[in-house]
């Protein structure tokens, strides 16, 4: 909601989709007041492929400037004790959305010579973590696809970009709000929604490969890169396994 509003500001009409039609409408129509652009409504559970598939109709011919791949949802805990549906609609979700909405939009992009897709993976891809298992095979997935694909469209007038915060969320989340996520994250680890809008927008109109926004996350993402994995992956592994 945070990059769609930055989007609506600089003048450009937007689609919104995600599951619950009354949401997208209510925001479809503070876009429209507050910027004066067409927000238009797409009501899709991006995990079901039927769905998924009407979207991709919808767009597939349409010029898209611009397409912001961000739906995810994460499971912890053993991944043999995870309930089955939710880790495959999580892979369906995480996964095949992006791997198919952007195969969608890029022919008309490539076609025209301009256009930026943003696709959001996770600084969690950067290692295999333990009880987090469906989460980072997703999200180490859409981190090198989307970086590879930033190679293969140099000069082609289409920026891609990767998106691979670490803990992001409201400024201020009241107690009685908090989720076990927000309780066992420490609060300084964390970075608004608004600075990582524009850190991303920033980064994607200057074409940059990867975008990791807020100081302490790139300070964590390097050391992701760089920690031995035998050190690194258990540690964090236990630390997940108490959001299961």
């Amino acid at each position: 909601m945070a990059i769609a509003r930055d989007l609506a500001k600089q003048g450009h009409h937007v689609i919104l989709v995600a599951r619950r039609k009354d949401v997208l409408e209510q925001f479809a129509a503070e876009l429209t007041s507050r910027y004066n652009v067409t927000a238009e409504v797409f009501p899709c559970d991006l995990s079901d492929e039927q769905q998924r598939h009407k979207l991709i109709a919808d767009i597939k011919d349409r010029d898209i400037s611009i397409i912001i791949n961000s739906a995810g949802i994460a499971s912890f805990g053993p991944f043999m004790d995870q309930e089955w549906e939710y880790e495959t609609n999580q892979f369906e979700l995480n996964a095949t959305a992006v791997f198919e909405l952007t195969r969608a939009v890029l022919p008309r992009m490539l076609a025209n010579r301009k256009g930026a897709i943003l696709n959001v993976g996770s600084a969690a891809g950067n290692l295999p973590i333990p009880n987090n298992a469906t989460y980072v095979f997703t999200k180490a997935g859409v981190n090198v696809f989307t970086e590879a694909l930033h190679y293969e469209l140099k000069g082609s007038g289409v920026s891609c970009t990767l998106l691979a915060p670490g803990p992001v969320r409201d400024a201020v989340i009241p107690e009685e709000e908090k989720s076990i996520v927000d309780k066992v994250v420490p609060d300084f680890l964390w970075t608004t929604y608004e600075s990582c809008a524009k850190e991303s927008l920033e980064a994607l109109a200057k074409n940059k490969r990867r975008v990791v926004p807020g100081p302490l996350s790139k300070v964590l993402n390097v050391a992701s890169l760089v920690a031995p994995r035998g050190i690194a992956s258990p540690l964090i592994g236990s630390f997940y396994k108490k959001m299961s």
